[in-house]
């Protein structure tokens, strides 16, 4: 199967992850620690929806499984846009940093994709398959006294911010 591709201002995860490896590695890793994280997606009348999510790193794409006809997947298949914010974990130490990703779902309709993803996850069925194309990645972290912003953008290099 070919892999599937990105338009200029968006990334697949595998684009993501051959331009910033490490970087990529450790947004993956936030992830993986928590099996659930909060999906932000726009309503009919653009007002803001979050809802729980989990999140799968499967064949170098950021994949989103929803249930049928749940809001979440109506809302991504009416606006594609979408926010998915890292459960920060149980309490504000935020050891691993805290990490976002950003951009547009495309649902998922090959069938030969599909019946990859159920062999290997064995998802509830039926459900919604959505891929991540990323137009903005950023984790924020603690450096002692700093505050450490890395923001990835497809295109452009990974930039560092740091304050006081």
């Amino acid at each position: 199967m070919a892999p599937m591709t990105s338009s200029s201002s968006t990334a697949s995860w595998g684009a993501f992850a051959a331009a910033e490896p490490v970087f990529a590695d450790t947004v993956r890793r936030r992830f993986q620690l928590y099996k659930h994280h909060v999906l932000a997606t726009l309503r009919a009348d653009g007002s803001p929806r979050a809802t729980g999510l989990e999140a799968d790193f499967r064949f170098d794409e950021l994949l989103l499984g929803m249930m049928p006809d749940s809001r979440k997947a109506l809302d991504l298949r009416r606006d594609p846009r979408f926010a998915l914010h890292a459960n920060p974990g149980p309490d504000a130490e935020m050891n691993d940093g805290d990490v976002r990703v950003s951009g547009r779902a495309v649902e998922v309709t090959d069938p030969e994709f599909l019946a990859r993803v159920i062999e290997e996850a064995d998802p509830p069925q039926p459900f919604h398959l959505f891929r991540a194309e990323l137009t903005e990645v950023v984790r924020v972290g603690l450096d002692g006294d700093f505050l450490v912003v890395e923001s990835w953008r497809p295109g452009q290099p990974l930039r560092t911010a740091r304050r006081k």
